[in-house]
């Protein structure tokens, strides 16, 4: 795949370009007329020292450190490390390496490709003071292939994602780990082997890189991105159960969902609209739905239908029990099957819109702070460079131009990014809930239990692929308490409120993979259950078409004896069933579910009797984590 490159400005990175770099599809290019407000926030920077301004993380320590200001000389012996750095380049090269104390498993590759475009970016907005070489330097790192070791977990998410942003930044400096041509390598040998030399950092510039949100943004970016995929793989999963299940179609009209406007919820009931049309199960009549029977070595007669794994039956429901009812049999013949006489269906079919709209809701508004987030200035203070200026600057003046701020606090993120921690167990529950209604008998409308005929009583079908889901489920519920309402202040009580959002939208990605197992598991269950629902209805279609009048009634339970003063009428429903049956078009799924259908038996057959799942289970898992099922 050719690699297209992204001019990086400060203003226009989108989430689809930052995705592009983490996945390795695009490199990026510093825009040239953004790098002389670069350079002129840089040079400003440098005359100000050259002033002897106090300017904070300057010529002051950092945190609770801030009240000390740097001196013209060293008061203790020089390391040998520093002898040739001045004290304010110590500052910062001290300050990247001394706050690199992450731990855990280093994140992948395509988060740390993401936290350095973002911070590339946001740094060449010009209120930072990094130099245009070092921000050179960064970029090459990134195109040529450099990915920072970057363990997990250190970030409280105020001053930014400071330990995190510093096992990037290490790497410039030599040191740390790097990932460089699929090999795990020290630092400053991947920048050797890179042909990248290691920087020297001037004013500020550990600061500008290790202050920011980057880690957060990076992880909440990545998360959105799946998750905006998944909410349409949830739709059609949900479509998928709903067809198996002969639903009923009209909760999902344009005209139901114009007197409750919330926007994910239109847009997911148009979503179904489109992915139930064309259906021939969706609002099918009742009586037409048979259910279920065990198969057995008599079910059918004609050889043709021998090969069928199933039976099929209707219970008749005799004249003496239509009494208050007789209306609703003017309509629908007395024939109970496979659908339960009522207009309306549970809830986590008819409810979905009501629920999957709302966590779409909750996505767009991470997207809002997400796309605002990815071109703003998160660093700590910020130079204006530009604001008029006398040849004489007083104190007044240069506190106008350079100012401590808090645009590293990530709370915007993290309540974000909590929000999606409650949406994301609550999309996978809905889905658990069908999935459990799909194999449970006693909820599933005549289908067989756990999905498996077992003539032999050996069998225990999709089962276990439940408790599956209600794990992940479990799990992902006892994650989503929001890290964003418990702070623990830091830095000697100068940070004294911190956002935790870099746990947070670590938790979301996390989360989001979980939350992808369990559609898969839907999906996977749905197209067993949605094969039964077609077949057996098909089969009762083709026996009404042989016009075989005792063969139809000999899947009627509850028939009365042929000496009944009900026989005749119970002959004539048959007949009446049979004709509409016999007239009817071929039962099938709308197409949108229809492919999908073909596309998992592409790799995963029917399953008549009890196999090995586990390879299933993983197949269809990966399917879902690759975006097959994706839509809009």
């Amino acid at each position: 795949m050719k690699r297209t490159t992204i001019i990086l400005d400060g203003r226009t990175l989108s989430r689809d370009q930052v995705v592009a770099v983490a996945r390795g599809q695009a490199g990026v290019e510093l825009d040239a007329a953004q790098l002389t407000s670069v350079a002129r926030a840089a040079a400003f920077l440098a005359e100000q020292v050259r002033r002897q301004e106090p300017i904070y993380g300057v010529s002051t320590g950092f945190g609770s450190n801030a009240d000390k200001l740097l001196g013209a000389r060293r008061v203790r012996a020089e390391a040998e490390d520093a002898a040739d750095r001045t004290l304010m380049e110590e500052l910062q090269h001290n300050l990247v390496i001394t706050h690199a104390v992450c731990v855990g498993e280093p994140f992948p590759p395509e988060v740390v490709r993401a936290m350095q475009v973002i911070r590339i970016n946001t740094l060449m907005r010009g209120h930072s003071g990094i130099r245009v070489e070092t921000l050179q330097s960064l970029a090459a790192m990134l195109n040529r292939g450099v990915v920072p070791i970057i363990p997990r977990k250190g970030s409280v998410g105020a001053s930014g994602d400071l330990a995190p942003l510093s096992h990037l930044a290490i790497v410039l400096l030599g040191g740390g780990e790097a990932w460089f041509e699929g090999r795990r390598m020290p630092g400053g040998e991947a920048l050797e082997q890179a042909g990248i030399d290691p920087v020297r950092l001037s004013y500020k510039e550990g600061l500008a890189l290790n202050n920011g949100t980057a880690q957060m943004l990076a992880t909440a970016t990545l998360a959105i991105d799946r998750l905006h995929q998944l909410l349409g793989t949830a739709d059609l999963a949900a479509a998928m159960t709903l067809e198996a299940f002969a639903g009923r179609g009209r909760a999902f009209e344009e005209k139901v969902h114009a007197l409750r406007p919330h926007p994910g919820q239109v847009a997911c009931a148009a979503a179904l609209r489109g992915l139930l049309d064309g259906s021939r199960l969706i609002d099918c009549a009742y009586h037409l739905v048979p259910r279920f029977k065990p198969w057995q070595a008599d079910s059918w007669t004609q050889a043709e239908d021998r090969v069928e794994h199933f039976d099929i039956a209707w219970d008749w429901v005799p004249p003496a029990q239509r009494h208050g009812r007789e209306s609703f049999y003017q309509r629908f013949l007395p024939f109970r099957g496979g659908k339960k006489h009522q207009p309306q269906d549970a809830y986590s079919l008819r409810c979905i819109p009501q629920v999957h709209g709302a966590v779409r809701d909750a996505l767009d508004q991470a997207i809002r702070v997400i796309d605002i987030e990815l071109n703003a200035v998160t660093d700590n203070p910020l130079l204006f460079p530009d604001t008029p200026d006398a040849q004489t600057v007083e104190n007044s003046v240069i506190e106008d131009r350079v100012i401590s701020a808090g645009h590293f606090h990530g709370m915007p993120l993290a309540l974000a990014m909590s929000y999606l921690k409650a949406a994301i167990p609550v999309l996978a529950s809905i889905s658990e809930r069908r999935t459990n209604k799909l194999v449970d008998p006693a909820t599933n409308d005549g289908l067989p239990a756990f999905l498996i005929g077992n003539e032999d009583a050996t069998d225990s079908g999709f089962m276990i692929v439940q408790y599956t889901a209600a794990a992940l489920v479990n799990d992902l519920a006892s994650r989503a308490h929001p890290a964003s309402v418990y702070s623990v202040p830091t830095s000697a009580n100068a940070e004294d409120h911190v956002s935790m959002g870099a746990n947070e939208a670590r938790h979301v990605l996390d989360m989001v993979d979980d939350l992808s197992d369990v559609l898969a598991l839907e999906l996977y269950t749905a197209a067993q259950a949605l094969e039964y629902r077609r077949d057996m209805i098909n089969a009762a279609r083709r026996l009404a078409r042989r016009g075989d009048l005792d063969a139809l009634c000999g899947k009627v339970s509850h028939a009365p004896r042929p000496d009944s003063a009900d026989y005749p009428l119970f002959r004539a429903e048959c007949a009446e069933l049979l004709r509409q049956l016999a007239t009817a078009e071929d039962f099938h799924p709308g197409a949108a579910v229809e492919t999908a259908l073909q596309t998992i038996r592409e790799v995963i057959p029917f399953m008549q009797r009890d196999r090995a799942m586990d390879q299933e289970v993983q197949r269809v898992c990966a399917m879902v984590r690759e975006g097959v099922f994706a839509r809009g």
